[in-house]
């Protein structure tokens, strides 16, 4: 039996081989992929190993090995779940996925309880506010009372703000189908009170790479409302003028001008007022966020970013809630407005929810589908300046 802690990952997807399991593994951990590809998980048992290639500068490759996958389908995952060795699960499948693999944890929860296992501690790296805690949720609705008071005790539920652009990667780079492409930058704060074992609010071994905070709350709004913000501006302005990447388009003035107006004057002016952050600290990191948007390596395609605009027009998600929130604060919205009119004219019909938002703007009238969305009323400043954009940029485009 290998001497090493274990952690289960959930989604062997980019993200997951890209940006987790690369940290879990460097620090020590023996990582094992769960998925519902069978062909995916087959890949990893055969190949056991899979290359991880920096799209910055010199191109470095950080070679992953010993890596485990098993199907989350299968009575092997909750064997994994209550494996004596484990120390930490985490995720990667998607905020919806969350409710599907639930019975699942519940499942080896319980079968670990009996078992007598030890602490493990729940992180979902979801792109998403709570993402963990609403798992947690999820989770109790499927214990008894012996498993909830198990739970209490063992299992910690921790909050986390994720940060890395993991691009669709090209398969003339590729050696192997798990080879993934990623950029160099990468933030991983996680809820430190919330993690369970001998040192309360620590891991054992700690994650290189990983940074605990007290409270996560003014990390997941700053991550949210500039990088989540910016590249979505970015992305839907340059789907507009035909522009195929994030970097194209942030190359474009008049976009680049939207973009830092959003960022400066609006999203981080609230943020520095909300959570009293340095504005020259926010600022440098404002320019940080862009540099990554110019980065022509990474190749993010902006209708990969723009996808699913109705969840990025949600009122607390990357364009609406930190509109909300200057309205909140008194600061007038301009760019954010831009933004998200540029969002409304996502026409993708590869895309769901872009055909469904296209379809209502069409049934309803735009005014009236920007107030249901939004919560921003017709004879608000903010509503007025998101049509007034929304009409310049059909006439324009």
């Amino acid at each position: 039996m290998s001497l090493k802690p274990r952690a289960i990952h959930f989604g062997a997807g980019a993200i997951g081989r890209g940006f987790i399991a690369p940290l879990l593994s460097k620090s020590g951990y023996h990582v094992v992929f769960t998925d519902v590809d069978q062909k995916l998980i087959n890949e990893i048992n055969d190949e056991k190993e899979y290359n991880v290639h920096i799209l910055d500068g010199a191109q470095d490759i950080q070679h992953i090995i010993h890596v485990k996958g098993v199907l989350s389908t299968t009575d092997d995952i909750i064997r994994e779940i209550a494996h004596p060795k484990l120390a930490l699960i985490t995720t990667a499948v998607g905020l919806p996925i969350l409710d599907k693999i639930a019975p699942t944890l519940a499942k080896g929860i319980k079968v670990r309880r009996e078992a007598g296992g030890g602490t493990i501690n729940i992180i979902a790296c979801e792109n998403a506010i709570g993402a963990t805690a609403q798992l947690a949720d999820k989770v109790r609705l499927h214990l008894n009372e012996a498993d909830i008071a198990y739970a209490d005790e063992c299992v910690g539920f921790a909050n986390c703000s994720i940060d890395r652009i993991v691009p669709p990667f090209h398969p003339e780079q590729q050696s192997s189908m798990l080879d993934v492409g990623v950029e160099a930058f990468f933030e991983w704060i996680v809820q430190g009170p919330s993690l369970k074992g001998t040192q309360p609010g620590s891991l054992d071994p700690p994650i290189e790479g990983m940074t605990l905070a007290d409270n996560l709350a003014p990390y997941n709004e700053r991550k949210l409302f500039t990088l989540n913000a910016g590249h979505a501006i970015t992305a839907y302005l340059g789907y507009l003028k035909h522009l195929p990447t994030v970097d194209a388009s942030i190359a474009d003035p008049d976009i680049a001008a939207v973009v830092r107006g959003a960022l400066f004057d609006e999203a981080g002016a609230a943020l520095c007022r909300k959570h009293d952050f340095n504005v020259k600290a926010h600022g440098e990191y404002i320019e940080k966020i862009i540099a990554r948007f110019q980065n022509a390596a990474v190749k993010d395609d902006v209708a990969r970013v723009g996808r699913q605009p109705l969840r990025k027009l949600g009122r607390a998600d990357r364009l609406v809630g930190p509109a909300r929130m200057c309205v909140e604060l008194g600061i007038p919205v301009r760019h954010l407005a831009t933004g998200i009119a540029a969002a409304l004219l996502y026409h993708n019909e590869d895309d769901p929810q872009s055909i469904e938002m296209r379809n209502a703007i069409e049934s309803k009238g735009v005014g009236q589908f920007v107030t249901e969305q939004t919560g921003f009323e017709a004879d608000s400043d903010v509503h007025t300046h998101i049509i007034r954009a929304y009409t310049e940029l059909s006439t324009e485009h």
